[in-house]
């Protein structure tokens, strides 16, 4: 018998169906596989949608989107194998705009519409990734039975550097538009000058920030999400039309239920294997902040605490880390070690209890800078989460965050239109007990593409001279982890603003059980020589006068000049158990990995089809 049907969320004339229904009866094996697939797949074809209608590079060819849906209560049911770093945090967002929209004075969730936020404290990860959520109505009265988001990171949303990546911010409003919850559209009607005002003018305001140098983009990559959302609720309709709405709720929470017991045996699997109940594992940022975690087993329950107390405090720089995102790397870390073929979903994270330090690197202000919290830090807590389970050596640790742009406000204030260009670099993944690490891979936390070296080349005034791997860059050990890559850009125009936001160029992404650690990053800016820029002319014996070649440091940005050229060496991947000879042959693992957006090829490929 179901208890608490429906309760009221801020607006009594909105009703929200309740995620504890009690279901009466066990789940069908065959209808739970069967429910998970469709509903990933509902997810996938959000995510296909939303690829074929945007028109950046950011979001068409470098596939750095997540789409996912929703229980009434925010929590994830099941999404796309998009980004791990968005997932896990993207319903943070939809449970802050359920909860609290209302009190925002933004009125309640009405039919046709979608609210758009991207600001840390309402569940985002950095601010360049703005999500839009749309409610799933019931078809016959106002009842929310679902929600579709997506989650876009877009190239250009204003702030004090071109591409909103800046490696020197120190405070929210320098890494661009902060939007905490905006309907962009209500009940069926854009609001465009909404939009114009939170990202163009807003941002501006700051001392030496601009708004967005490329509105057109972004506002027809949101324009994508929305429609990739609609897609989502036309799917969720044809599937309650089809089962009745009772018959998939009740799956939802199976779904949800299924993977929270994988978990529990997880847990209770490491306790008795590891014959201890406590594990400990601590690393640190380049600039030697810790991240400290201590888990409590409990093998009875098969619950365990996740304690980060320890961790260090927040930085004056910008690879703060939102909760939201923490709790993203926990649940992938979770479903990477769990054998169990479940969706990532909230049932993950069911029997952990995570503790963070109110105002550490984890848990920062409202006004810290968070941008390289994202996509720098989330992948040292999973680095930490791994080691402290013995489960895999350090990865490359890092996403290589290279951004390169012109335009924004001049000295008199007026917008200067220009472009925003940003990309992830692919480095080494770590060895594991039974396997070696991968070479040239995106790792954990992201799992976007690269830019197609043609498609660079055209659009952008730029010739890529290099992109391969960085041969011996991997930690040697029974298993060896996965080379770095070297890519190497020249810039063909004046003026370009090039950053770097980065990790791993100091401390070693390590090995474990005996396995060496890998190699560090290096950011090198070979700058020719410019009179303008007080450059000593300095033949050398042949009379050639050579560029300069200068260390740019993890964390670094510069205007660029013609032939100027930045080479990125990613780090490589750890080593796992001491090296041997001969070493026992690796288990066989796909050569690659899924086509991102079909569940139908990576399918196949376990299959060896």
């Amino acid at each position: 018998m179901m208890t608490n049907p429906t309760r009221s969320i801020n607006a009594p004339h909105i009703r929200y169906r309740s995620y504890s229904i009690m279901t009466r009866t066990a789940a069908d094996p065959i209808l739970l596989s069967l429910f998970a697939n469709r509903f990933m797949a509902v997810a996938e074809s959000m995510g296909r949608s939303l690829q074929q209608t945007s028109i950046s590079t950011n979001i068409k060819e470098r596939l750095d989107f997540s789409c996912a849906i929703f229980a009434p209560d925010g929590s994830l049911i099941a999404n796309a194998p998009h980004l791990p770093v968005h997932l896990g945090s993207m319903s943070f967002a939809v449970q802050y705009q359920a909860k609290n929209l209302h009190t925002l004075g933004k009125g309640s969730f009405k039919r046709g519409d979608v609210v758009l936020t991207n600001h840390p404290v309402a569940g985002g990860s950095h601010l360049p990734d703005i999500t839009c959520i749309t409610p799933v109505f019931a078809p016959d009265r106002d009842e929310i039975i679902f929600f579709t988001a997506s989650r876009g990171h877009h190239a250009d949303i204003g702030g004090i550097l071109p591409g909103s990546m800046p490696p020197t911010s120190k405070t929210l409003f320098e890494e661009g538009a902060q939007i905490r919850s905006f309907k962009i559209v209500a009940e069926g009607v854009y609001d465009r000058e909404g939009l114009v005002r939170l990202l163009v003018e807003e941002p501006a305001r700051y001392p030496g920030c601009s708004g967005t140098r490329c509105f057109h983009d972004v506002e027809s990559d949101l324009q994508a999400q929305i429609a990739a959302n609609h897609k989502g609720i036309q799917l969720i309709n044809d599937l309650v039309e089809e089962w009745g709405l009772a018959t998939v709720q009740e799956y939802m929470i199976h779904i949800r239920d299924n993977a929270e017991l994988s978990v529990r045996n997880l847990l209770r699997r490491v306790a008795r294997e590891q014959s201890s109940k406590e594990l400990h594992a601590i690393d640190h940022m380049d600039d030697g902040s810790p991240i400290e975690l201590r888990v409590t087993i409990d093998p009875d329950a098969g619950s365990a605490l996740f304690d980060f107390q320890g961790t260090g405090p927040e930085v004056n720089a910008n690879f703060n880390c939102p909760k939201s995102v923490v709790h993203s790397a926990i649940i992938y870390a979770l479903r990477c070690m769990v054998s169990d073929d479940i969706p990532l979903n909230q049932g993950c994270l069911a029997p952990i209890d995570v503790r963070i330090p109110e105002g550490s690197l984890l848990s920062p202000s409202e006004t810290a800078a968070v941008v390289g919290g994202n996509v720098l830090t989330s992948q040292r807590i999973t680095d930490v989460v791994f080691k402290a389970f013995q489960a895999v050596a350090a990865s490359q640790g890092d996403c290589n965050n290279l951004t390169f742009g012109t335009g924004g406000n001049d000295e008199q204030g007026r917008l200067i239109e220009g472009f925003g260009y940003y990309e992830t670099i692919a480095g080494g993944s770590g060895a594991g007990p039974s396997w070696h690490g991968t070479s040239g891979v995106h790792t954990h936390m992201t799992n976007t593409r690269i830019t197609d070296p043609e498609i660079f080349e055209r659009r952008y005034p730029v010739y890529l001279r290099q992109f391969g791997l960085r041969e011996g860059s991997g930690g040697n050990g029974l298993f060896r982890g996965g080379d770095g890559v070297i890519r190497d850009i020249e810039f063909l125009e004046p003026g370009i603003q090039v950053s770097i936001l980065s990790e791993r160029r100091v401390f070693h992404p390590y090995g474990l059980q005996g396995g060496e650690d890998a190699q560090c990053g290096l950011n090198l800016w070979i700058k020719q020589r410019r009179e303008e820029d007080g450059d000593m002319k300095e033949p050398d014996e042949q009379g050639a006068i050579l560029p300069r070649v200068i260390n740019m440091g993890g964390k670094a940005t510069a205007r660029f000049g013609v032939g100027d050229r930045i080479v990125i060496h990613t780090p490589g991947g750890g080593g796992f158990g001491a090296p041997s000879d001969p070493a026992p042959e690796p288990v066989s693992r796909p050569a690659r990995g899924p086509h991102r957006g079909s569940l139908a090829d990576w399918h196949s490929l376990q299959l060896g089809a």
